[in-house]
């Protein structure tokens, strides 16, 4: 069974701007360093006139995950995030090593107001007898926290380079 998950962030900068960070090369080595965790990393960076793609590898240590999810991973958590962004959206793909499931989403970047509003949607679906239902809540959890910060760090950054 899959959770599905919907998250909404907020940012007081135009649609244009966070769009613009999300595309930036600078701006994802910058935000692994401030919020990537353990060995943190952006494995490829692909971007053309149309579209940009890249491969983020975050990481959680054992000692900040429940217990069970200590268990069944035997480690850390290492996370492998790909991203596709063109005109404002984008998709999301997230597996998490050791653990046979994965993220799969999109996000939109629209005007808010004075602001702008980003919206993930998407599914966890982790395949796991017993265990697959937490993680997947955990996983569903744990992204919303993961995107809040992120949106609090590209507010900031972007109000940096102002």
């Amino acid at each position: 069974m899959a959770r599905r998950i919907e998250h909404h962030t907020t940012s007081p900068h135009s649609a244009e701007k966070v769009f613009g960070a999300m595309v930036d090369e600078t701006y994802l080595r910058d935000r692994l360093a401030a919020i990537g965790g353990t060995n943190a990393a952006l494995v490829s960076f692909d971007k053309t006139d149309e579209r940009t793609s890249y491969q983020l590898k975050q990481g959680v240590p054992a000692e900040h995950l429940p217990s069970a999810v200590k268990a069944a991973l035997g480690g850390d958590l290492v996370i492998q995030r790909t991203e596709t962004w063109a005109a404002g959206a984008g998709t999301v793909e997230v597996a998490v090593g050791g653990v046979p499931g994965r993220l799969e989403g999109s996000f939109v970047v629209l005007d808010d107001g004075s602001g702008s509003k980003t919206t993930l949607t998407g599914e966890v679906k982790v395949s796991i007898p017993l265990l697959g239902g937490k993680l997947e809540k955990l996983i569903a959890e744990q992204v919303a926290v993961l995107l809040d910060k992120e949106s609090e760090f590209t507010s900031q950054w972007l109000a940096n380079r102002a």
